[in-house]
Formats: C-alpha cells, structure tokens, sequence
C-alpha cells in the first residue's frame, strides 16, 4: 500500500512509512499513542485560535518577528558549524536570509536553476550580496541528480516521492562536497500562517470527480500532447482531497494496471484517518491547510530529512521553532497573517521584507518548483526501463507502462510519473538484491557549482 501511496501521491501516508513494520510519530500525531494501533490527527493551528484584531502598528509586528527568527536560527544551527542556506529567491527563503545575515553571517546561499519557466538566480544573488552572504548557484542537469541519487539511494533510510526530491539530493551533495556540514532550509510557515485558496485552486478542486476514464482518452492525439488537458483529466480521475496535494501522479486506474491488482483503493482508504479532522474544517482555506500538512510530513519534510541522513548532514528548519510558531499563531494578528484585502498570504513576512528590499519578483509572485522532469526522461529512459525490467516481482506493469508512453514523456505530466518510478525502483531494487545501482561516478562527483 505504501508503494501505491508513493505512485498516487508522490509521498507515504503518515504515519506509515515505507516499511511495513516502522511507523512515523509526524505533525499533528501524538508520540503518547500507539502508531500500529488506531492514532488519532489533530491540526494544531486552527482558524479558530488565531489572534483576530489588528493590534500595534505594523512595524511593531516587523520587529518582533525579526527578533524571534534570529533566536530561531541560532537555535536550529547551533551544532552546524558551517551552514548552507537553500536561497531560492520566493518569501521564506527571502525571509529566511535577513535573519541568517543576522544570526549566522557565515552561511553560504545556495539557488538551484530547476527549468526554463523563471529564473530566481539574479534576485536571489542581489539578496545574498546586499546582506553580505556568500551566494552560489547550482543550474539542473537530470541525469548528474540523478546519478547522485543512486550513489547515496542505498544510505536512504526511507522512501518519498517529493517532485524536489533529485534536485535535493543535487544541492545536498553539492554543499557536502564543499565541505558544508548543514542545510538551513525554509518549510514550516504555511500551517501557522496559512496558504488560502486562489480561483485556480479552487476550480481544480470543483474538477476533481474521481471518476475512471478509459485510458485510451489520455491517449488521443490533441490530448497526449497537452499538459493542460492531461492535467485536467487527470485532476478529473482524483478526488477532491488528494487533489491538494502537488504535482501529476498516476491515476488510480494506472496503479491497479502497474499492479496487477486493485492497490489503488486500499491506498485511498488510509485518508480516513484525516476524515474528522479534515471535515471539520470551518472554511476551504483551513481545510487545504490541513491536508497540506499531511502531504507535507513524509513528503515536503522527509525528502530533506532523508538526504541529510544519507550524506551525513543536518538539516535546519528555523521556522520550525516552538517559540517563532506560537507567537505568530497565538499572537499576531490575523490581518498579518492573511492580507484581508488582498488576500496574499505571509503579511507579515512580505512586510519585513519589504522593509529591507522594497518589492522583489519572487516575492511579489513566484511559480512553484521546478525540475527538469521531460531532461530526465530523455537522459535515463532506458536506465529506468531496465530497473522496471529487474522489479517485474514489486510492479509488473512498469515496463509495459514506460513502453507504451515513451513518446509521451515530452509533456510533463507524463513525465511526472516518469520520475516517480525513476525514484522509486531502484530504491527497491538496492534493498532487494543488496547491491548499489550503476551510477556516473564522474557526474556525482565533479563540481558544479556557478560562482556568483
């Protein structure tokens, strides 16, 4: 199940892992209770107990922020003795910067070139520069992240399907290489701040029918060759919850045929734990936070924490910290967290930007991440294909799968599942037959960093 949770969603669903036997203690579980038995989710940062009068001028709200993250940083980083910050020009990682120059000036910043559809490296090196922080840049090339990943796949203690999954484990390896010994990394802040549903989302969400449609519909010529009526009808084939959660996976209807048997429902069915507590959400911002905090434990989280402990780093997740996120959920007011007229959300974090750097793109406007998925397809097809050949015994309908969409793999939502199996297979394969996959020990090892 936790292999069809991994191909219809891109992670595992907490509190399983990928072994069957190894339960994980993740947000908004208890340790107090029993992960094998029937454990119950509870989302802390409700709407309900968040502050709902402005209070204090602006500035005031800036300032206390300012202090509470720099304690924060020096508290995260405190056993990292030379820490790289993953820079990738949007409002955390901005944010994230103004309290490192602060609390941690000695820290590197490192921005990954993920694709073609926007270039956060400029805005990001005038951020780093007029802190005074040290900036690298990092351009993607698929086949050397993924030699990467196979160099280290035997030293992951668990499995996720994270689309930034390779290009983590690219970074990882570069700042290891340069003899950094940490990642100061920027997730935590949409569950206390929030992430409110725009139009797009919304109307994705009024799409999602899960219905089975005939494969050969995805099939048709003006179809197979559009990622926006792929993506579509495949948000058509996903139900309305585990379309919240990124990225174009395999349709249920693909997992039963990449089993050979009818896998996908009983993955379906561990969202029931989440039931109460998703439907008792008091509007569709909060329940789009709730169910992002589940895809965000053993997908967004892990892909960080797996790479770290398989190249021997720590991982540093300053927004994380008790004190910050109590404040800001307890305290702050709601005005700030949510724009009331705008409806952007992070106020308060744009505002101490702003406060440093007027507006910047990424700031004011950035895409979601990229990686160069179609690069990959055509650099290690017929690498993955042998790997579906190898693991007929886990997933007999993979190499069938990758035969019949070869030509497809130029549009991304085909090669969205593409990198799915390509991160999932050789896992196994490592584990089942106790041998490393064949990687380019050249390519995971050469420098490749563009100094700024």
């Amino acid at each position: 199940m936790s292999v069809a949770d991994v191909l219809r969603n891109g992670f595992v669903y907490p509190p399983h892992s990928i072994y069957e036997d190894v339960k994980l203690v993740t947000f908004g579980f208890s340790q107090d209770e029993d992960m094998c038995g029937s454990p119950r989710f509870r989302f802390k940062f409700r709407d309900a107990g968040k502050s709902p009068a402005p209070s204090g001028a602006r500035e005031y709200w800036v300032q206390g922020w300012h202090e509470r993250l720099v304690a924060a940083i020096r508290r995260a980083t405190d056993e990292i003795r030379r820490p790289w910050l993953l820079q990738s020009g949007g409002k955390d990682s901005t944010a994230m910067a103004i309290g490192v120059a602060e609390a941690r000036p000695d820290t590197t910043c490192l921005t990954y070139l993920g694709g073609h559809e926007e270039n956060e490296v400029d805005s990001a090196r005038h951020v780093a520069h007029k802190l005074g922080l040290r900036h690298e840049a990092l351009v993607c090339d698929p086949g050397r992240a993924y030699d990467r990943y196979l160099g280290i796949v035997d030293r992951m203690p668990l499995l996720t399907g994270d689309f930034a999954l390779l290009s983590y484990v690219d970074l990882a390896t570069e700042v290891a290489g340069h003899g950094g010994d940490g990642v100061i990394d920027g997730l935590g802040t949409d569950s206390y701040f929030g992430n409110p549903e725009n139009r797009q989302k919304h109307i994705l969400s009024m799409l999602a029918r899960g219905w089975r449609l005939p494969r050969w519909v995805m099939e048709l010529p003006l179809v197979e060759r559009s990622f926006a009526l792929c993506f579509m009808l495949g948000t058509v084939q996903m139900n309305r919850d585990e379309r919240i959660f990124p990225g174009s996976r395999f349709t249920d209807a693909e997992v039963d045929e990449l089993f050979g048997a009818p896998m996908a429902a009983r993955s379906r069915a561990r969202l029931e734990v989440f039931r109460d507590e998703i439907e008792s959400s008091v509007n569709p911002d909060e329940r789009r936070d709730i169910i992002m905090s589940i895809a965000g434990s053993t997908g967004a989280f892990a892909k960080g924490l797996f790479t770290a402990s398989a190249l021997s780093l720590r991982m540093a997740y300053p927004f994380c910290d008790p004190e910050l996120r109590e404040w800001v959920y307890s305290e702050v007011p709601r005005s700030h967290l949510v724009d009331p007229v705008t409806k952007e959300n992070k106020a308060l974090m744009r505002a101490y930007i702003a406060s440093r750097f007027g507006k910047l793109p990424y700031v004011e406007r950035k895409g979601s991440f990229r990686f160069d998925l179609r690069g990959l397809a055509r650099a290690r097809y017929e690498q993955v294909h042998a790997q579906a050949r190898q693991a007929r015994d886990i997933l007999p309908g993979a190499q069938a799968w990758l035969e019949r969409n070869r030509r497809r793999l130029d549009n991304k939502y085909f090669a969205s599942k593409f990198y799915l199996l390509a991160v999932l297979l050789p896992w196994f394969l490592v584990r089942r037959d106790g041998a490393r996959q064949e990687a380019a020990p050249a390519a995971a090892t050469e420098p490749a960093l563009a100094r700024a």
